[in-house]
């Protein structure tokens, strides 16, 4: 895919996430990709996809889905993005969330097989206003689970003394 054919699936991406069409949304994915997400895990294939860009728009409004220095080849491309909405979580209403990232897309065929992205939760559940110890929770959590990765595991593993 060049760079060119990628910014336009990025428009097509991020319209599809602001306008809760997940047909659309899904088309841009194999039948059986996978979207990682660091609020709502990892979903597979199309269906679930869809289901979990419903979720996103039962817990917000006012998606705004910017990508920006997107770089590309015939398999990978990544973007640096700036993304912003409006919570509708109980007791967290209306609260402005913003942060920053890169998304990561692997390609087969032109579609979207893996996308995955790299923010900081702890900064979008600071300005929902979570307490300090729902943050630490939700935060320790996700380094639990990245220090179980086989990369993380070849870097950690030689700081275990016998």
């Amino acid at each position: 895919m060049s760079t060119n054919d990628f910014i336009l699936l990025l428009d097509r991406f991020a319209a599809a996430v602001v306008a809760n069409d997940p047909a659309g949304f899904v088309a841009l994915f194999s039948q059986d990709g996978i979207y990682e997400d660091l609020f709502f895990g990892r979903h597979r294939g199309r269906g679930e996809i869809a289901a979990m860009l419903r979720r996103f728009h039962d817990t917000g409004r006012e998606y705004r889905w910017e990508f920006v220095d997107a770089l590309a080849n015939e398999a990978i491309g990544y973007a640096r993005f700036h993304f912003s909405y409006a919570s509708t979580l109980p007791g967290y209403a209306g609260k402005p969330v913003y942060f920053e990232g890169i998304s990561l897309f692997r390609f087969t065929s032109g579609l979207i097989t893996e996308y995955c992205e790299a923010w900081d939760r702890g900064v979008a559940l600071v300005q929902l206003g979570f307490p300090a110890e729902r943050v630490h929770r939700v935060v320790a959590k996700a380094a639990d689970a990245l220090n179980e990765v086989p990369e993380a595991r070849r870097h950690l593993d030689r700081f275990r003394r016998p």
